[in-house]
């Protein structure tokens, strides 16, 4: 997604949480100098994970238990930030993690450090975790929902879930496949359902309507 067609979206996002713009860009300052000191990625190196295959990306809902067993031994296989634990409970490491660090971070650093690359997602609520978690990870890249900088992208996207998809797209995938998504959750908080109405909105956008559906 170009940046000036998603700063439309951000901005009605901005709005309607009360998130600060000045915030995002701080957080993302902060992620660009912490990965001069890691071991950085390309976007260029994510297509060479996805580019041509079927990919198959895991939300963290309570039915991604039941519905792993979707995933084929050829799939790339890209986990939204929680979603890593319960691959590696069932024996599976993730291609890519596309993760705010909200997650399980021992679980996502394990996988990090058996192959799994990982997509940072620098934001105003997450500058904390990004100072102690980025310095503890190798073949990361970050992004931003504000303006991108030098090595912090924006492909588009709000939450870990949708913003795994509008990656993925950018990769050149033969296909997608969304697994472990509950884009109607009852039991969420306010708060999260409307993260949640943004990334079905979102996710429609992306992949047309009923994409998430079993």
């Amino acid at each position: 997604m170009r940046f000036e067609d998603w700063d439309i979206i951000y901005k009605r996002i901005l709005d309607d949480f009360g998130f600060s713009r000045s915030r995002d860009e701080e957080a993302a300052y902060v992620l660009s100098s912490l990965l001069e000191s890691i071991e950085q990625i390309t976007p260029s190196d994510l297509q060479g994970i996805i580019r041509g295959r079927d990919v198959v990306i895991c939300g963290n809902a309570p039915c991604l238990r039941d519905e792993i067993k979707k995933i084929k031994p050829s799939d790339a296989v890209v986990a939204a930030d929680g979603a890593t634990s319960v691959l590696l409970e069932h024996g599976l490491i993730p291609d890519i993690i596309v993760t705010d660090l909200d997650g399980y971070m021992p679980d996502i650093i394990d996988a990090n450090r058996r192959g799994s690359a990982v997509v940072v997602h620098a934001h105003g609520d997450n500058i904390d975790k990004l100072k102690e978690h980025v310095p503890n990870l190798r073949h990361v890249i970050g992004t931003t929902q504000a303006s991108p900088i030098k090595n912090i992208h924006n492909f588009g996207g709000f939450t870990d879930g949708d913003r795994a998809v509008f990656l993925v797209l950018e990769l050149m995938p033969k296909g997608v496949k969304l697994i472990g998504f509950d884009l109607e959750d009852q039991s969420v908080t306010p708060r999260k359902s409307k993260k949640l109405r943004w990334a079905k909105m979102l996710l429609e956008t992306a992949l047309g309507p009923g994409c998430t559906d079993p």
